[in-house]
């Protein structure tokens, strides 16, 4: 979703060290170095990985198609939720109700202490982080935990983590559930945008909403837009995809 954009393609190693060379010649990738140990191990290689992605995300404008889903959303009698596994806020920068949104690993414009030495999660608000572009290691002052003094990290769920403070992701998806619980007995529009396997919360939770619900699972994805039998697969761009079905729904009115 986050690709028509203009944000970077993580998905395969060489995607990855596209946009972020000197990890190559590390040898790390999107996995290795999405891991909270690196926080303790190396502050300022962590905080140069989620700092650029937290500029980046806060400068990116929402393509076109955020504002066809949210229309569609909006004009639904029961109205709509988003189940995202991205941490950019894209949804939200796009106006999307911050009550109907569940962020499934996180956000990164929401940070917690390392340790963590409370539940506190916070927002990232104006923080800068100052960023060497040729090596992306990040130079002090390193946003910090005001209770405690210590580091701070992304609220986000990282791979092999076990101090992810879940308390703001547990908080949507019980709004959710309630949601669900009030459109109990009716179909749902189950539109997926590029969720794919290598992590597939995403995936797993539309097709279990799809069997709940009767319903099917429209799949966009250029390249994983296969599904089960009640899946409508579109081998599309997020962007693009979204503007056909409008256009073929404005035409039906």
């Amino acid at each position: 979703m986050g690709v028509d954009s203009g944000l970077p393609d993580f998905r395969g190693d060489k995607g990855f060290w596209q946009a972020y060379p000197p990890f190559e010649k590390l040898g790390l990738n999107f996995v290795d170095l999405a891991n909270p140990a690196w926080f303790e191990r190396d502050p300022q290689l962590a905080w140069g990985f989620y700092g650029h992605r937290l500029h980046l995300y806060r400068d990116t404008i929402p393509h076109k198609g955020f504002d066809i889903l949210r229309q569609w959303g909006r004009a639904k009698n029961a109205g709509y939720f988003v189940f995202t596994s991205n941490v950019d806020g894209q949804f939200q920068a796009a106006e999307f109700d911050e009550a109907n949104v569940v962020e499934c690993h996180g956000s990164i414009h929401h940070f917690q202490c390392v340790r963590p030495c409370s539940q506190a999660i916070w927002p990232a608000a104006d923080t800068q982080v100052d960023i060497d572009e040729t090596t992306f290691r990040a130079s002090a002052p390193l946003p910090h935990c005001d209770k405690c003094n210590t580091l701070a990290r992304p609220n986000i769920l990282m791979f092999g983590d076990g101090r992810f403070v879940g308390a703001r992701t547990h908080d949507q998806e019980r709004r959710m559930s309630q949601w669900l619980s009030q459109v109990r007995g009716k179909k749902l529009a189950i539109v997926e945008c590029g969720a794919g396997t290598a992590v597939p919360t995403v995936r797993w939770q539309c097709e279990r909403l799809a069997t709940a619900f009767d319903s099917s699972v429209i799949r966009i994805n250029p390249r994983e837009s296969q599904g089960p039998n009640n899946t409508v697969s579109l081998p599309l761009g997020a962007a693009e995809a979204l503007r056909r079905l409008d256009d073929l729904l404005t035409a039906k009115r």
